[in-house]
């Protein structure tokens, strides 16, 4: 687990708060979509499979530790990456 540093978890959450800007400032135009119906599905399929799967990892994880999942669940639905970012640096803290 002690593979993730602490810097790259947070240059992973600055970054995605950068382009979760950038996207939503692109995004405001009138302008219609050029993806295909078919393109967005497969996307939106995969990133809940995706989602998934992490929290499978993270239920795994907290079980191993004798910690609870169950308090990551809301902001798990929210937000995925920031939650995950932010339970990593969780797991990382050393046990008093």
């Amino acid at each position: 687990m002690y593979v993730w540093s602490k810097r790259i978890v947070w240059t992973l959450l600055i970054l995605f708060g950068v382009l979760e800007v950038v996207f939503w400032i692109t995004t405001t135009g009138g302008e219609t979509s050029e993806l295909l119906t078919r393109t967005t599905l497969w996307v939106t399929l995969n990133y809940f499979l995706l989602l998934i799967w992490v929290f499978v990892w993270m239920y795994d994880q907290t079980r191993v530790r004798g910690k609870n999942v169950w308090l990551w669940v809301v902001p798990f639905v929210v937000a995925p990456l920031p939650t995950l970012m932010g339970f990593v640096l969780m797991l990382q803290r050393r046990a008093k």
